[in-house]
Formats: C-alpha cells, structure tokens, sequence
C-alpha cells in the first residue's frame, strides 16, 4: 500500500499537474490484473482506501485515483462536476493517465477494470467505452437528460456490473433507464437495484463530514450491511470474469 505519483504523465498530456493516488497491492505472486478506482464527492478518504484494500484482498492491483490532488476537494469539486456533465476535460486525462501506468506496470497483467461510487460512478460510467475491460459502476448518475443522450454516451462500452439503492431518491429510475440503454446498444452487464438500499449504501461508515452526517441519515444516504455483502460479490464475480484468466 502506497502513494502513486502521476503528475508527469497526467501534466503532459493536458490533465492535472499534480495527481497521485493510492495503491494497494495483492499479496502473492502477480502480475495481477489492474483497477483503477474513482472516489465519491467527498475525494479520496480512508472509505476509499479500504474499498482499494478490499479490492486488493480479492486479487486486484488496485489504484485509487485522487481526482482532487490539484487543489483539494473545496478547489476541484466544482470544476470536476463540470467536466463530468460536459464529459470533457482534466479528470478523464488523469482517470486514463492511471489506466495506462496500470497497464505498463511489472504488477499487472495488462488488463484493467474500472470502479467508482457516487460521483466516481457517474465518470466510471462515461469512461467503460476507453480502453478498460470492465466497468463497476455504484450509485453513478447517469449522463444526459433524454435516453439517447444516455445510449450515445453508453456506446462501446465495455461489460459492466451495477450497483444501485431502490432507497435512494436521487436516482429514480436509474437502474430501468442503464439497463434499457444496454440491452439497446447490446453491451454485456448486470445492473442490480437493492430495495431497502439508499445512496452509498456499499459504503462501512456514513461518508462526508461529521457536520452534514445527520442530514444523510435523514436522506437516506449511508451503509446498509444488508445489501452491500452481495453487491461486493456482484462486483468481484463480474472483475473474476472479465479480469482475470
């Protein structure tokens, strides 16, 4: 487990001048195949490194990409909502810069998955079509008002698992509107909605800052052990298919 710097790479090819992440590294022999993991709203925390460390435990070289590590959440959050809608800009340049230094790396086999959760869901989503060989998306906004904005952004896409709360009144009719756009494009994927689950829902502990917390709870925002343990076996059956031979 350790600090990545992306920097170079990311600069030179017009993303971010500062960028890293975190890298958590199966025991054992590898290569291993690679993931690269994008993080909710509230940037790279210590949930998103112990979902890379789980990750990790189930065979994935796995970086957590820190798409706020020029500036910080408070300077990048606006900038990279913005990028996300116009499905342009910094952060696909930094989401593909760890995507290839996955790739060239003595670690990993070559194959790579991408994941994210929440906003990280949405840009898991947009980037399934560049390159990756399986996308995990989890509670992420889809692209779009109409549904062909939906399919034209959805096309080429990779296989690809999905996680979504039934709970979660952000994101009504998510799953019907993913799962109809795929069968359209004829893109392999599972895409699950979890009755009783509301948004972050794979999450261990209520996420953001302590002072927004109680507001969540009323939202229905946070952990449900009841449903997480199989949306996390959805995600590594789907990655063992997929990633590895």
């Amino acid at each position: 487990m350790t600090y990545v710097d992306l920097s170079a790479g990311s600069a030179a090819a017009g993303g971010s001048h500062s960028l890293g992440g975190y890298l958590a590294v199966p025991q054992g022999q590898g290569p291993f195949p690679g993931v690269v993991m994008i993080h909710e709203a509230f940037g790279l925390d210590d949930q998103t490194r112990r979902q890379a460390d789980r990750l990790a435990r189930a065979g994935y070289l796995s970086l957590a990409l820190d798409l706020f590590s020029d500036g910080g959440p408070r300077r990048c959050l606006v900038g990279t909502m913005r990028a996300m809608a116009a499905r342009t800009g910094k952060p696909f340049v930094d989401i593909a810069t760890a995507r290839t230094w996955l790739e060239q790396s003595e670690l990993c086999t070559g194959k790579t998955g991408v994941i994210g959760f929440c906003m990280g869901g949405g840009f898991a989503l947009l980037v399934a079509r560049d390159g990756f060989d399986a996308a995990s998306v989890n509670y992420g906004r889809l692209p779009g008002k109409h549904q062909e904005d939906l399919v034209d952004a959805l096309r080429g896409s990779c296989p690809l698992v999905g996680n979504y709360g039934g709970a979660d009144r952000s994101l009504k009719g998510a799953v019907a509107r993913l799962d109809s756009a795929l069968d359209q494009l004829g893109i392999e994927h599972s895409v699950k909605e979890f009755p009783g689950a509301g948004h972050s829902f794979l999450n261990d502990e209520m996420p953001g800052p302590a002072l927004l917390r109680p507001l969540m709870r009323v939202m229905g925002v946070g952990p449900d052990p009841a449903s997480a343990p199989e949306a996390w076996r959805r995600i590594e059956d789907y990655f063992g298919r997929h990633l590895k031979d």
